[in-house]
């Protein structure tokens, strides 16, 4: 077990009673189909703008672009799955189930029940040595040195190839269903487009690109907390406020407000934006180091302070 990485902090004594009525909380927990669809639209909508870039002005500079904005739609249907395994994007089940399943589990090549069972013990068991994830950050702090290898195996394709051999080393055919049929439309729908190659972009992407957001978003989540063992999630869990260009590249459908997320699951990731401004209005999060104001701001909290 580690120790907390930080000098003690001041904290609060308020609650989550204290900062945040029942009928707040109802109003932020209700989902709607429209929001979801609108969401699962907005990223289906850069997917297709980053192709549409790459083919019409094919060149170095658009490749790069594109490649950069399909590896952040490739982490943005994660949390596709993410949100329909908590059947928090849409209010109809029946949309969770088969959007977690034929897009957002499809586009990253996970079962939806299989990603449902363990995530739900994440949350279950966060803060404690019973947390499944605690494995993907258990290492930090880190140093800086040590960072910087961990990046540049993702960015040179090690981590990326390493993950595809473990993927297809026993393939279970059936559960591998909906990912071949969602590759099989990506590249039906490229080559009507008059350029089937464009469908490199996405391999290039999820081989180069999605390793390094996906590092980005587990330190994000936890890997920069204060103490990974404390069942206070505003100690266990981390949230980064995003720019721009950050929800666009690495935090897109609100991923980044993750410490809001584990406090109440049932949020729908369209109110969690609202949930984090109501929280740190009242102060909920005074004296605790749980929020970053940028991702180089929050790596600062993963690397080791020098001795």
């Amino acid at each position: 077990m580690t120790q907390p990485r930080t000098p003690p902090i001041t904290g609060n004594d308020k609650s989550l009673k204290d900062c945040l009525s029942r009928e707040e909380l109802r109003s932020l927990s209700k989902t709607t189909n429209w929001q979801g669809a609108l969401m699962l639209g907005g990223d289906l909508l850069l997917l297709a703008l980053a192709f549409a870039l790459a083919i019409a002005w094919p060149n170095p500079l658009s490749f790069l672009v594109a490649v950069l904005v399909i590896g952040g739609r490739q982490l943005a249907l994660a949390i596709v799955l993410h949100d329909c395994a908590h059947k928090s994007l849409f209010r109809t089940p029946a949309l969770n189930e088969f959007v977690g399943r034929w897009i957002g589990g499809a586009a990253v090549d996970v079962p939806l029940q299989l990603y449902r069972d363990y995530h739900l013990d994440h949350h279950r068991h966060a803060g404690t040595d019973k947390d499944p994830d605690q494995v993907l950050v258990k290492a930090y702090p880190v140093t800086q040195a040590s960072l910087r290898r961990k990046f540049i195996r993702d960015i040179t394709g090690q981590t990326g190839f390493k993950e595809m051999v473990m993927a297809w080393r026993c393939p279970d055919w059936r559960a591998k269903t909906p990912f071949l049929v969602f590759q099989a439309v990506l590249l039906g729908a490229l080559t009507l487009a008059g350029a089937p190659w464009a469908w490199l972009l996405w391999w290039v992407a999820r081989i180069f690109i999605y390793p390094v957001i996906m590092r980005l978003r587990n330190i994000g989540e936890h890997g920069a907390a204060t103490d990974r063992y404390d069942l206070d999630a505003r100690l266990n869990t981390h949230t980064t406020v995003a720019n721009w260009l950050e929800r666009l590249l690495v935090a897109p459908n609100n991923v980044n407000f993750h410490l809001e997320h584990h406090m109440f699951a049932a949020v729908p990731p369209y109110n969690l934006p609202r949930l984090h401004r109501l929280l740190a209005e009242r102060g909920y999060y005074e004296g605790y180091r749980c929020i970053s104001r940028s991702y180089p701001h929050m790596l600062t909290k993963a690397v080791q302070s020098p001795a």
